[in-house]
């Protein structure tokens, strides 16, 4: 009987049938990176909003006033008697009523200077010139509820981290594409929601469950993905990622032509209905169908593969075998009980956790800073194309433990430059941050690679679920490290993001270099790699009938 990758090979391992499903499944890269960086534009925050005195909205009704004469009347006496008071989260402590006038509704306070006159926290009674253009206008998410900002955020990635987990374990039990499909359904109907949420709780509840659909979206397509092709086919894992950077391109755009959070959210997330259409053109993955002992079922897509490849498979094929090396019930100590694969598995969850907290950091730091936020962001992404073809050029070359370790240090490095270089220069300040955020791209798709490359077949799915989740563990963290220290001082979090990336840059360095070598099978393929391939990574047959995913 043949093997699984002795049929594929002769089916065309990288076919036309091949390429139409990975061009179809890429596009949940731009659909799932424009959910993840969406909060730059869904949280922008509003230009003019200033705190309403009591009984303002009936006097203001009553005499006519445009909004800006209102502010003139609320605002403007406020700052005059108290300099350090801007008028966002404090309001005078007074009560307008309908015996005010209108030209000068402060008067019956006699000769009383506004600056003697009481101040009171605002609370639920800001007025903004656009109330609809972001979440924080929307929902009140300034002065003393800023912080819930962050919380809207760290609940999409407590999604995400959800959905690896609950989303993972159901494709490996259900089926991928079928996952696929009702993730795609949730995202689209929970963003939908999320769009029309009356309050903020709603909207919480479901940007969870988005998020938690989302990553059910983008892990079964780069799952489907690897395992239709063959295993020399690795690098179809670093491509696909140059989709989710289009997403990134693409959403300044987006979020440009459409001046309502409403809309944008609407438009990221209406296309996941259109993914529904593959349900009638992209099979099932068949090394999961022979995993559930479907072997017909297999062998009549893999038939189907290579008649699109305009090949042909031998008639006397009537099964096809796969690895029977899994471990039935896998568990964290499996990952940490011998010295290699100890230190794999710590470093590796480090690297995720840091690449994604600095990217995402990074990504979010863009809405704070000023600027042209639609020209800023669309340039950040532009630089993200850069990092996949340097990978696609180098990994093969120079391997993959020294792009890892150097796209770190340089990233650290950049972060720490940018905090300190002046204002007056924005154009430096502007060169050295994109080439942090290019070099952290670089780490960050290195790091799918190496983590699937450091596992034997027997723990590989499970391994990099777990060490990835610490990537959505990393994604929670971010906002609130981002805002919380940007108030303090707005360049302290790349001081942050500097040290972690310098600690990751040295720490990959110990791990075993990749390159060329076949993928390990067992626990003591692992614990071999250092002398095993340590020397110049020579080359070796591939073994693996597994996807490396």
């Amino acid at each position: 009987m043949p093997s699984f990758d002795e049929v594929l090979k002769e089916a065309g391992e990288f076919g036309r049938f091949q390429k139409r499903v990975f061009f179809l499944l890429s596009q949940t890269g731009i659909t799932f990176s424009s959910l993840f960086a969406s909060v730059v534009f869904l949280g922008r925050a509003p230009d003019n909003f200033w705190c309403r005195i009591p009984g303002a909205a009936e006097l203001s009704e009553r005499c006519g006033w445009t909004l800006e004469e209102e502010r003139n009347f609320t605002v403007v006496p406020l700052r005059l008697g108290n300099e350090s008071s801007s008028g966002e989260c404090e309001r005078l402590d007074v009560t307008w009523d309908t015996s005010a006038g209108c030209t000068s509704p402060l008067a019956r306070y006699g000769n009383h200077s506004t600056g003697s006159l009481p101040l009171a926290p605002c609370h639920n009674s800001w007025v903004y010139e656009q109330p609809h253009s972001s979440i924080v206008s929307e929902y009140d998410l300034v002065c003393g509820n800023a912080w819930m900002l962050d919380l809207s955020q760290a609940i999409l990635n407590l999604g995400f981290l959800v959905g690896a987990f609950i989303l993972g374990y159901a494709a490996d039990r259900y089926g991928r594409i079928l996952i696929y499909l009702l993730s795609c359904l949730g995202v689209g109907i929970c963003g939908i929601i999320v769009a029309f949420s009356p309050n903020f709780t709603v909207f919480l509840i479901f940007r969870f469950l988005q998020g938690m659909f989302g990553k059910g979206t983008w892990m079964t397509c780069y799952v489907i993905v690897t395992e239709i092709v063959g295993s020399d086919q690795r690098i179809v894992g670093i491509v696909i990622q140059i989709f989710f950077t289009l997403g990134i391109i693409i959403l300044p755009g987006i979020a440009y032509l459409i001046p309502t959070w409403q809309g944008i959210q609407l438009a990221i997330s209406l296309p996941n209905f259109l993914f529904l259409l593959y349900y009638w053109v992209v099979p099932e993955s068949p090394r999961w169908l022979l995993t559930r002992k479907k072997g017909e079922e297999a062998l009549k897509i893999m038939r189907n593969i290579a008649k699109h490849n305009g090949k042909f498979l031998s008639p006397h094929y009537s099964e096809i075998t796969i690895s029977n090396a899994e471990v039935s019930n896998p568990s964290f100590l499996d990952l940490v009980r011998t010295p290699q694969m100890r230190r794999n598995t710590l470093i590796l969850m480090y690297a995720w956790f840091t690449s994604a907290l600095i990217y995402q950091g990074l990504v979010m730091r863009l809405g704070i800073i000023g600027g042209n936020l639609y020209l800023d962001f669309f340039i950040s992404g532009a630089v993200e194309l850069p990092a996949a073809i340097l990978i696609i050029v180098t990994i093969d070359r120079i391997g993959r433990r020294l792009p890892f370790a150097m796209s770190n240090i340089v990233a650290s490095v950049a972060c720490l430059i940018t905090a300190f270089l002046p204002e007056d220069i924005p154009w430096l300040k502007t060169t050295v941050a994109t080439l942090g955020r290019l070099s952290i791209t670089i780490a960050f798709e290195v790091v799918y690679l190496v983590n699937s490359e450091l596992y034997p077949t027997t723990l590989r799915n499970f391994g990099v679920s777990l060490c990835s989740s610490l990537c959505d563990l990393g994604g929670i963290i971010a906002p609130f490290l981002l805002f919380r220290l940007a108030a303090i001082w707005l360049e302290l979090p790349l001081i942050i993001f500097s040290i972690l990336a310098a600690v990751c840059g040295l720490l990959v360095l110990l791990l075993p270099e990749t390159k060329g070598i076949s993928l390990p099978e067992t626990l003591e393929d692992v614990e071999q790699l250092p002398s095993h391939f340590g020397k110049c990574g020579k080359k070796q047959k591939h073994r693996d009938t597994n996807s490396y995913i």
